[in-house]
């Protein structure tokens, strides 16, 4: 290959790169909620919800910082919102979750007419990474999208040793697949689910601070698309495990990376039919382009304690 199609190549891998990480980290926070049984469709309204505060609070108080942490930690609580709905009063988890997003559509819709009046100072601060102690040479490799890839793949890793190597992993694995067994055992069903769906809602949020913060710097409705949902066909996609995870956010990365450059390149086919791209791989994964997958056994199924007597 030339130099030219070497850079065309090295381009497209990053944007591909770029446009996963959202993806990865909602779809990793999502394994963690459906491993403990709770089936988790609101991830696209805790990605949301990560992508707006994030962006207000950055916005309104002029520091990316606080507005990544902040708007991580609200989408926590989206998730503690969740867990409650569907651990404590047993609402049939996918309706508690499409009523997440519904809710979180509206409230992000209406406030950020009031956040952002004017469209043309909407600009966010730069999430810099401490750019005044490091060389001009060695800022492109902190740059902010490398350190949510650095982030996100120290995750990964931890994932895979907590959920597969620890107490606390075999706990998650039992609860998802036999609560009953789990809590005759000593395991607490209640916590374990608790704490998997306020993990998911943080990683969301940090997915979404990534969306308002670094790809775009600026919030506009509509700016998941749909995100959450390509991290739902994600997970089914690799299987429930961390790696096979990452290989699948980053193949709907990669589709959606090639749908831009071909509209770049004036390809002879309608824009709609390449802007649909990243979604039909999604619903090849759904439909068992992978092979066929097997979720926890107890996905999706209240427990309740009575049932014990």
């Amino acid at each position: 290959m030339n130099e030219t199609e070497i850079s065309f190549v090295i381009d497209y891998l990053t944007a591909a790169i770029r446009l996963s990480i959202p993806l990865a980290f909602a779809a990793l926070g999502g394994m963690w909620s459906e491993r403990s049984g709770v089936l988790n469709i609101a991830l696209e309204g805790m990605l949301l919800t990560g992508a707006f505060i994030s962006a207000s609070v950055a916005f309104l108080s002029h520091n990316a910082w606080l507005g990544l942490i902040i708007g991580s930690v609200v989408a926590g609580l989206v998730g503690l919102l969740h867990a409650y709905l569907s651990v404590t009063l047993k609402v049939n988890q996918i309706v508690a979750a499409l009523g997440i997003n519904l809710s979180v559509a509206g409230l992000t819709a209406f406030f950020n007419r009031l956040v952002f009046s004017d469209s043309s100072t909407n600009i966010l601060p730069k999430l810099s990474f401490f750019e005044e102690l490091i060389s001009s040479k060695l800022q492109p490799f902190f740059s902010p999208e490398n350190l949510f890839i650095f982030l996100l793949t120290f995750l990964v890793f931890l994932s895979m040793y907590l959920l597969f190597y620890t107490h606390f992993g075999l706990g998650i694995r039992a609860v998802g697949q036999n609560p009953l067994a789990a809590e005759t055992a000593g395991i607490s069903v209640r916590l374990i689910r608790y704490d998997c769906v306020i993990l998911s809602g943080l990683l969301c949020g940090l997915g979404g601070a990534y969306l308002a913060l670094v790809h775009i710097q600026y919030f506009a409705e509509g700016i998941v698309a749909g995100k959450g949902y390509i991290a739902l066909a994600a997970i089914i996609f690799g299987r429930w495990h961390p790696l096979g995870i990452m290989g699948a956010c980053f193949l709907f990365g990669a589709t959606e990376s090639l749908q831009l450059r071909m509209q770049a390149f004036n390809v002879n086919l309608p824009y709609q039919f390449l802007n649909m791209l990243p979604y039909l791989i999604a619903l090849l994964a759904l439909l068992g382009l992978g092979g066929k997958a097997s979720p926890p056994k107890a996905l999706g199924v209240a427990y309740s304690q009575e049932r014990r007597e």
